[in-house]
């Protein structure tokens, strides 16, 4: 089949993904399924190996990231259910100061992206904005905007969140180094957020009035005084919890930089600093530690594990099934002729993967299924590029942020957020749209200064 045929079944199949998913309502694991049949069917793939290339799909990219998207999620169910994000939170604005109660809630938020999912790290934290602006006389937009920018920009550029875990499995990126550029550029993008977002209020915003009610009403019922009487774990446990599986990986990835290949240091930080490793400590430590903390026993441990898996499991079926897309596309012979249009193209890799990440999160609103995709589309690209893990690893973060650029009424965050903080969906537009256009940008430009410095 010709070039020209090859992009245009694969333009097509991105067309109809995009049509099933926000015309349709389809659900994104469906309509990833029947789209990966279609085109294996259009580009002539022979009928028996149709089965066994998504099985490969399915298996391949779940093989990492179904632990790790599990035992994320049982980690950060259970900070969540203790009280750890409260504590961190008053934590760091005791740290900072009550003068400086944005940017500590900012960088409490950061902190608790890294296990936590945005949309339920963000609910967690909103009684905590709500507590603070109430105290301040302030609406929550002034405080919660820069909160919910840091939280997504973390979301899509550190694991084990799923999409950068899904896209790095895709294109066999190493995750210990996106783990350290991720955080690295999340850092400056945290104080970035507070500027952005504190131009962005420099005019006042209507509160919709349900929000107005909730938040004058915040603080007043029993729930609330329960909450308040429960002692919660301390700060340093929650960063312990958050910094050591973090530190692992981390010493993973140095000894396979600095070390030589059958080297028996090496080897042993390969093992310990695998993720999969580092979170399998950082949830028995969480066990321990939360259990003995809250007096919950083992029924009541292992219910709360219990009840983070549900909502992953929908994450890592939409995993696997962007997997599955992304296998076909390469077999059928889609990512090598796309590979060869872009290198036509001599524009820059990283940019394009940039460009493409965004595009797909501006149609169809999901992140992850941006970043997953787009590591589909670009994987033969990086494969035969001759490109280090470094080089892997900035590609892969730089698809991240273009995925957190737009989000808009199709993303189910940019309800999240405006329900929460009172805003209309004009405004959300000109504050949160804005916001997470400017820092994806912001990440890719700091992405690619460091692709130029290691080229």
């Amino acid at each position: 089949m010709s070039t020209l045929a090859l992009l245009g079944i694969g333009a097509g199949s991105i067309a109809l993904l995009l049509l099933l998913i926000i015309r349709w309502q389809v659900h994104a694991f469906v309509a990833m399924m029947l789209v990966s049949f279609l085109v294996a069917f259009a580009t002539g793939m022979p009928i028996g190996d149709i089965i066994s290339t998504l099985i490969a799909g399915m298996g391949g990219t779940l093989g990492s990231v179904a632990i790790l998207v599990a035992l994320g999620s049982m980690l950060g169910r259970m900070i969540e259910v203790s009280g750890g994000a409260a504590s961190l939170a008053n934590r760091f604005t005791q740290l900072l100061g009550p003068t400086r109660v944005p940017m500590a809630l900012t960088a409490a938020a950061l902190v608790l992206a890294i296990p936590v999912f945005f949309d339920v790290g963000f609910i967690i934290l909103v009684p905590i904005v709500y507590g603070f602006c109430k105290a301040a006389g302030v609406n929550p937009i002034k405080f919660g905007l820069p909160v919910a920018g840091i939280m997504l920009a973390a979301h899509v550029v550190v694991p084990p969140h799923p999409g950068i875990v899904g896209g790095a499995a895709i294109v066999k990126g190493d995750i210990g180094w996106i783990t350290i550029i991720g955080l690295a550029i999340c850092i400056p993008l945290a104080a970035l957020a507070q500027v952005v977002a504190g131009w962005l209020n420099r005019k006042g915003y209507p509160m919709l009035p349900t929000t107005a009610e909730q938040f004058a009403a915040f603080g007043t019922s029993q729930e609330s005084t329960d909450s308040k009487a429960r002692i919660a774990p301390g700060v340093g446990t929650i960063m312990a919890l958050i910094l050591i599986p973090l530190a692992l990986i981390m010493a993973g990835t140095t000894g396979a930089t600095l070390l030589p290949k059958g080297d028996n240091l090496r080897n042993v930080l390969g093992f310990i600093g695998s993720p999969i490793f580092a979170l399998m400590v950082a949830v028995g430590l969480a066990m321990f530690l939360l259990g003995r903390n809250q007096g919950w026993n083992r029924e009541r441990t292992n219910a709360i594990m219990e009840s983070a898996l549900p909502p992953a499991a929908t994450v890592i079926l939409v995993t696997g099934a962007g997997g599955v897309f992304a296998k076909v596309l390469t077999a059928s012979g889609i990512g090598a002729a796309l590979s060869q249009s872009l290198t036509a193209t001599h524009l820059p890799l990283i940019l394009l993967a940039f460009i493409i990440a965004l595009a797909l999160r501006a149609a169809q609103g999901s992140a992850t299924v941006a970043i997953i995709t787009t590591c589909g589309l670009l994987a033969d690209a990086m494969a035969g590029g001759g490109y280090s893990p470094l080089q892997v690893a900035l590609l892969t973060v730089a698809i991240g942020f273009g995925s957190l650029g737009l989000s808009h009424v199709n993303d189910s965050g940019f309800w999240i957020v405006t329900r929460y903080l009172g805003l209309s969906v004009g405004d959300g537009l000109r504050t949160w749209t804005v916001l997470t256009t400017v820092l994806g940008i912001a990440g890719f430009a700091m992405t690619a200064l460091l692709w130029v410095l290691v080229a």
